[in-house]
């Protein structure tokens, strides 16, 4: 039997790559997203009789209710990866309380439900599991216009740390990855935004950026996928409370 995961956010950008490779590694994937059409797109794309569903990670109950409908659907949880997430662009001064709110909502709720569902129902199943959430290099250190999206990101690693260690017993392993510049639509967003603060060209700030990662190239939601193929596998059993960063060696300073 096919092992189960599930994939929140995992209708477009990285959640979509994380999905395309779980299901190429013999995957049944749960992919969820707050676009359900999306969702099932997707899912009916990568086979193994993977299912779309909606989810809106920032309300406890829906993480719930996705978790017990995979689990029905098909089959024995043996990965949650909680990957929706959202960036908010601007200086610290200048975020309103809503944005806030929203970026919190998401980001730190959305991780925090997601693994309080997936623990549930691997300590129900019995026999241990792997929860793997989306960190950032923002987790790592703060990056300018990012405030509170670094903020969440750092929240992230914390959650990771400490659900490890209250999960052991139960043979349950939490890890998160830590992506750099992605070329996704979130970053054309992020550069969008950027453009208008530093009154620079579209696509000047995302240069910027790429020009310092070491390996030359932005990134692709495929290095990312690797990465959580890893980490979803039983080769990374004795892996737990990492948050490990795949962003092709960028220069911070």
């Amino acid at each position: 039997m096919a092992k189960v995961a599930i994939v929140t956010g995992g209708g477009q950008g990285i959640g979509e790559g994380i999905v395309r490779q779980l299901a190429k590694d013999g995957f049944t994937v749960g992919v969820a997203d707050l676009n359900e059409e999306n969702a099932k797109k997707v899912a009916e794309d990568v086979g193994n009789n993977s299912r779309g569903y909606f989810v809106d990670v920032a309300e406890k109950q829906s993480l719930v209710d996705l978790v017990t409908r995979v689990a029905s659907d098909l089959g024995d949880l043996n990965v949650m990866i909680n990957n929706a997430g959202i960036a908010k662009i601007g200086q610290i001064t200048e975020t309103s309380e809503a944005d806030l709110s929203q970026i919190l909502d998401v980001n730190i709720k959305g991780a925090f439900f997601g693994i309080q569902a997936a623990a549930d129902q691997m300590k129900t199943q019995g026999h241990g599991g792997k929860i793997i959430n989306a960190c950032s290099i923002a987790g790592h250190e703060g990056f300018e216009l990012l405030g509170a999206y670094s903020a969440t990101k750092f929240a992230v690693r914390g959650l990771t740390q400490v659900a490890a260690k209250e999960l052991a017993k139960d043979q349950i392993t939490v890890n998160a990855y830590c992506p750099g510049i992605v070329l996704t639509p979130m970053w054309d967003q992020i550069d969008a935004e950027m453009a208008k603060i530093y009154n620079v060209p579209i696509g000047a700030s995302l240069q910027k950026n790429i020009d310092s990662i070491a390996l030359g190239r932005g990134e692709k939601p495929a290095d990312v996928a690797n990465l959580v193929s890893f980490l979803s596998d039983e080769k990374s059993n004795y892996i737990t409370g990492q948050s490990i960063i795949v962003d092709g060696g960028i220069n911070y300073s």
